[in-house]
């Protein structure tokens, strides 16, 4: 008889600083889908999706795919979103009869209007269901901001362990891992967190250059080489968001009887964070600084990319700061992509005009004057498209991506993607397509 084995995901990288607070229509611009929709939408796909769905066929499990939600990072989800989702998962394991074991996506930095920790509140009205020894896996974010309740309430937590984030396939079949062995009676896997007193650490969670993250996931590696232990994982957490439990912490699965030594673990390892928190290799620089190595930039030896991290809708931000594209402009730098500009009302004009078309238009600068007021441009409009195009890089490969109608706008010798949707540009289709 096959194991029945519920999936579903909740993700959200919560910014309880930003103004834009998440909805429906949000999930709905990047995904939120339901039942078996979930598999058309994310077979061979590098996908924690795309993943479970692979170790269901190896392992011969009977999937009941419950909903898939994820939204662009923004404020706390509104009551009814967190209600749609939470609720929308519960429902389909109540109605599903017999459930042997659980595997659940999420993100584990959400924060709702009605709870700093939307992942343990998930859980638990799991377990109210489903009582306290169905095993229940629950991969992570490299950014997740672990709760007590979190780690308590499932089996394993499986962090990304790259960043930028390119493995969440790999960490789904690990996560799989150890429901089956819990579902044939080899293993009765727990979890617990350990936390350190620090909004920030491991270098941001960087695994591209030498530092503290790659050594703390040696560590792991070697950890979990350890007889009863599982899962070792390492989360660098995700400051903006002012809830109590922010900031970098270590998850350990292991078996029973286990219980002191992953403890032991974990205090080590948080301590290494804590030891090691003011290292970074990163480097940041003002605008001005970035403009000067624009213009001194050597065309021949392949593009520059200058990266506003302050903007990065992948982190919450708006996607509509302007003032690198000001200097950029004021400099008269030539040969220049921007994107993406998150501006609808740009678009539509853009759209009304026509390809060929010139506008005068108010671009960004709508949402915050901290990160600088509208630029007043007159522009031509040099493409128009629906925006929809398939991810074709390492992050989430296979994956159709909505960026809502958009324009190329040309200002000079600067082609600037405006889109109606905010998305996080981590894929060259920002630009290609």
């Amino acid at each position: 008889m096959a194991f029945r084995v519920l999936i579903a995901q909740f993700m959200h990288e919560t910014n309880t600083f930003s103004v834009l607070p998440t909805t429906l229509d949000d999930y709905r611009r990047r995904w939120l889908v339901r039942g078996n929709e979930m598999a058309s939408r994310f077979r061979n796909t590098k996908t924690e999706i795309g993943g479970l769905l692979d170790a269901a066929d190896r392992y011969g499990w009977e999937l009941i795919p419950a909903l898939a939600a994820n939204a662009t990072p923004s404020g706390r989800l509104t009551v009814e979103t967190w209600a749609f989702i939470r609720d929308g998962i519960v429902d389909a394991l109540k109605s599903a009869g017999r459930v042997d074991g659980i595997c659940l996506a999420c993100h584990g930095a959400a924060v709702a209007a009605t709870s700093d920790d939307p992942e343990g509140e998930l859980l638990e009205a799991i377990r109210a269901v489903v009582g306290p020894d169905v095993p229940i896996a629950m991969t992570l974010d490299l950014h997740a901001n672990v709760t007590d309740r979190m780690a308590r309430l499932s089996s394993a937590l499986i962090s990304y362990r790259t960043y930028p984030h390119v493995d969440q396939y790999e960490r789904a079949q690990q996560g799989a891992a150890p429901i089956q062995a819990a579902m044939e009676g080899k293993g009765k896997p727990r979890c617990l967190v350990a936390q350190p007193a620090t909004l920030s650490g491991v270098d941001g969670g960087k695994t591209t250059v030498p530092g503290p993250m790659l050594d703390l996931l040696a560590m792991a590696d070697a950890f979990e080489k350890e007889p009863g232990i599982n899962v070792v994982s390492v989360q660098a957490g995700f400051m903006p968001s002012d809830i109590a439990n922010v900031g970098p912490s270590i998850a350990v699965s292991h078996e029973p009887g286990y219980e002191a030594r992953a403890a032991e673990i974990a205090r080590a390892m948080s301590q290494r964070i804590w030891d090691r928190r003011g290292e970074t290799f990163s480097t940041l620089l003002t605008v001005e600084q970035a403009i000067a190595k624009a213009i001194a930039h050597d065309a021949s030896k392949g593009p520059l990319v200058i990266a506003d991290g302050t903007d990065n809708p992948g982190g919450g931000a708006y996607g509509d700061a302007t003032r690198l594209l000001a200097a950029l402009l004021e400099a008269k730098i030539e040969g220049v992509a921007v994107g993406t500009m998150f501006d609808p009302a740009a678009v539509a004009m853009a759209m009304k005009a026509g390809v060929g078309g010139e506008i005068t238009v108010d671009l960004g600068g709508h949402h915050d004057p901290a990160f600088g007021e509208p630029l007043r441009l007159t522009a031509t409009v040099a493409l128009l498209s629906d925006g929809t195009f398939v991810n074709d890089g390492p992050m989430q490969q296979g994956v159709e991506t909505a960026m809502g109608p958009t324009a190329v706008l040309r200002v000079g010798g600067i082609d600037i993607v405006v889109v109606s949707n905010r998305i996080q540009t981590i894929d060259l289709q920002v630009f290609l397509s």
